[in-house]
């Protein structure tokens, strides 16, 4: 029985001491890569990763320098958001994180985001286009791929 013990209270500590490693890492690495400021709206944030220098020189000379990265990148109801920016920066920090990442390629679920809010911003042109075809039958990126990031794709 007291060998039960001392197994379980071995068990129990080796737990604590990995689970506070785990968390003391995550907890640098978070602050160290500035992670808090993705909870923001500020298109500036998104140079915090150095690949993104290119794309946000163009966006800033572009027609949509008006809208912000969220505007496009992102679902408009506070939690889509919030997953999809949690799940973007799971992805992006893996990639810089375990490859030798220097362009990002966007997701299928983010090109969705991108479209779904084209037709948000641009609803009354968008309107009177699929009246013609069905939504499915087109995407605003495939005409317009470089109009956020002019001379960058995708």
């Amino acid at each position: 029985m007291m060998n039960q013990i001392r197994n379980f209270n071995l068990w129990l500590l080796l737990s604590i001491i990995a689970i506070g490693v785990l968390t003391g890492v995550g907890a640098y690495t978070f602050i160290y890569a500035r992670g808090y400021s993705y909870i923001f709206n500020d298109p500036e944030i998104c140079v915090n990763c150095h690949i993104m220098r290119e794309n946000y020189d163009s966006w800033i000379v572009s027609p949509h320098r008006s809208a912000t990265c969220n505007d496009c990148h992102v679902p408009h109801h506070l939690i889509g958001k919030y997953i999809a920016k949690a799940d973007n920066g799971f992805r992006h920090s893996y990639a810089f994180t375990f490859k030798n990442v220097q362009v990002l390629t966007i997701t299928e679920r983010n090109l969705r985001y991108i479209q779904q809010n084209c037709i948000r911003c641009h609803q009354n042109i968008a309107h009177s286009m699929f009246q013609e075809s069905p939504v499915s039958l087109k995407s605003c990126t495939r005409c317009h791929r470089d109009v956020g990031h002019s001379g960058h794709s995708l």
